[in-house]
């Protein structure tokens, strides 16, 4: 069965101070204004964070966010009209009014110029969702004021439900966060993930138990979990491999452009972990080895519960 590993990278993430997010807003014609809006905490351990989960658009860059004060105020303006710049705002808003003073975002709390600080950043990833106080989960194309509780054709690129659920990344932001809360595409809260955990077994194909007290709530199995994972999309066919190792506790460094084949190290290093073998409890029309050429394989598998 699959058993819980402890990361080993320990890399030291960046929070944005939400306080100085949005005085650097209200003061954001003082153009010799200066605001860190990105630190490193003390002990990231013990402090206290808000973290955002959402499907990526035009967003705003690491680069971008520490930098905002010194460009030209056309461009200034131009990331500040940015849909991903509202939802920084928008999550600020959120985090402060919930009582936190610092929130992580994957688009601009990772300098992504830096190979090596994305390779740490995506080992430590499912770590730093599941030690966040609360997940705030943004569903852009949920525009009633009520969670979806049945299919429908306005989401039917993705399978009649929100595309949220068919993303790969957000599988781990899904059962990562100890309380999620969601919210539709005018950031009014439509339910959390306890409330919505039978709901969200349907959609996902999660158990409940797993949902509410994530993986360590109930024994499932590598085939179970890659079962989850089948059918999801990523932007980079890397990332289907890369956005499930922090569910199988593994670490491997990220090769772009190495394609499929990710798949294929992840594979590896879960047999190097576990002796669980429904690892190879897959099926395909296409021959090949004992190795899956993605989750798609599996799903499917009949796992027993």
């Amino acid at each position: 069965m699959l058993h819980s590993i402890g990361l080993l990278i320990t890399h030291r993430m960046k929070l944005l101070d939400v306080k100085a997010v949005l005085d650097r807003e209200k003061d954001i014609q003082e153009a010799e204004s200066e605001y860190e809006v990105l630190k490193m905490p003390a002990d990231e351990d013990t402090t206290r964070y808000a973290i955002l989960s959402h499907r990526w658009g035009v967003e705003v860059t690491y680069e971008e966010m520490i930098g905002l004060m010194k460009m030209e105020r056309r461009k200034r303006d131009e990331v500040r009209q940015r849909y991903g710049y509202q939802k920084i705002i928008k999550t600020c808003e959120l985090a402060m009014k919930d009582g936190y003073e610092w929130v992580w975002i994957d688009t601009c709390c990772i300098d992504k110029r830096s190979s090596a600080e994305l390779s740490e950043a995506i080992n430590s990833m499912y770590r730093w969702y599941q030690n966040a106080q609360i997940c705030y989960a943004y569903l852009n194309d949920v525009d009633s004021s009520v969670f979806p509780t049945e299919q429908n054709a306005k989401f039917s690129k993705s399978n009649g439900w929100p595309e949220w659920f068919v993303r790969g990344w957000t599988l781990q932001e899904l059962i990562a966060p100890k309380r999620i809360e969601f919210f539709n595409q005018d950031w009014a809260p439509i339910g959390n993930k306890r409330y919505l955990a039978p709901m969200l077994a349907v959609i996902t194909g999660i158990p409940r138990e797993v949902l509410t007290g994530g993986l360590a709530a109930k024994r499932v199995s590598v085939a179970q979990v890659m079962s989850w994972a089948a059918g999801r999309k990523t932007t980079r066919v890397e990332d289907r491999a890369y956005s499930l190792m922090g569910l199988f506790g593994v670490n491997m460094p990220m090769l772009y452009g190495e394609g499929k084949k990710a798949f294929r190290r992840l594979q590896l290093e879960i047999i190097r972990e576990s002796s669980d073998h429904s690892i190879f409890a897959w099926s395909s029309s296409q021959p090949g080895g004992v190795l899956a050429e993605s989750p798609d394989s599996h799903k499917g598998v009949h796992q027993p519960e």
